[in-house]
């Protein structure tokens, strides 16, 4: 290898996600992206399996110069204008329960005027500090976020956005540049997500007849869910990567969730 490939190979970012369901690592070689599905062992804990894939994954022992964490954990959102980050904490840990074991942490998110304050695991966030420099984390569904929100602009049309992952759907809006609503629910089939969904639909005083209902990511009974919503709301759609994405190669890479997809697509 020479010296250019050593310095080209040192400047690639290294991503991690990790959630209660699954963790991967992925990066990029030349323009291709490189996932790997780590296989979780659910028995110990998330930092318990990092440990064990610092140790055998071939892909983490490669020199990299940024690592961005993606984690699946609660989100409060704080419109930027009125953030402190010395308030961070209390307000986190006001709005959720049990979370002595968690860090709290923030990010920026500048295109929508707010700040994302969330937690990561203490352990799991020593391990990474341990094993790698420059790392930066974020909440995993940002990238959906920065995605549809470019995308909200597309029509007259008020839009309502679900994005599935992990067994929880997030629920989002957006109005004047910023978020008009954003929440997650735990949801394990499409009766959860289409009671939630109608829920904030009228929450918001959305129109049933001309307002969007756009749906994303790991949909659960997604034809069942799809043909009961429209029962309700005239324009519903399904966001599929292949036609989202102009057909991109990353779009057919197996087991890459939508946030992934959306990272890279967007260069996050």
């Amino acid at each position: 290898m020479t010296n250019n490939d050593n310095t080209a190979k040192s400047k690639r970012r290294l991503v991690i996600r990790a959630s209660r369901e699954s963790l991967s690592f992925s990066t990029t070689e030349g323009n291709e992206v490189v996932f790997v599905s780590y296989p979780l062992n659910v028995s110990i804990s998330i930092a318990a399996n990092m440990r064990e894939a610092l140790r055998t994954e071939p892909l983490l022992a490669e020199s990299y110069d940024r690592v961005l964490v993606l984690v699946d954990t609660a989100v409060l959102m704080v419109p930027v204008s009125i953030f402190r980050e010395e308030d961070q904490e209390a307000l986190y840990r006001h709005a959720f329960t049990g979370q002595e074991q968690q860090v709290v942490m923030h990010s920026v998110l500048s295109e929508l005027n707010s700040v994302a304050v969330f937690s990561v695991n203490k352990d799991f966030r020593t391990v990474i500090a341990d094993a790698f420099s420059h790392v930066r984390f974020m909440p995993v569904a940002t990238p959906v976020w920065l995605h549809m929100h470019q995308r909200s602009y597309t029509g007259p049309r008020s839009k309502l956005f679900g994005y599935f992952h992990d067994k929880r759907m997030e629920v989002f809006c957006f109005a004047q540049n910023r978020f008009k609503f954003c929440n997650s629910f735990a949801v394990n089939n499409a009766n959860d997500a289409l009671y939630y969904l109608l829920y904030v639909w009228k929450q918001l005083s959305l129109d049933a007849r001309h307002d969007e209902l756009y749906l994303a990511g790991d949909t659960p009974d997604e034809e069942a869910l799809m043909e009961e919503a429209q029962k309700f709301v005239k324009r519903v759609f399904h966001i599929y990567p292949s036609g989202e994405f102009n057909r991109s190669p990353v779009t057919q890479i197996d087991g890459m969730p939508y946030d992934l997809m959306a990272l890279y697509m967007h260069k996050v």
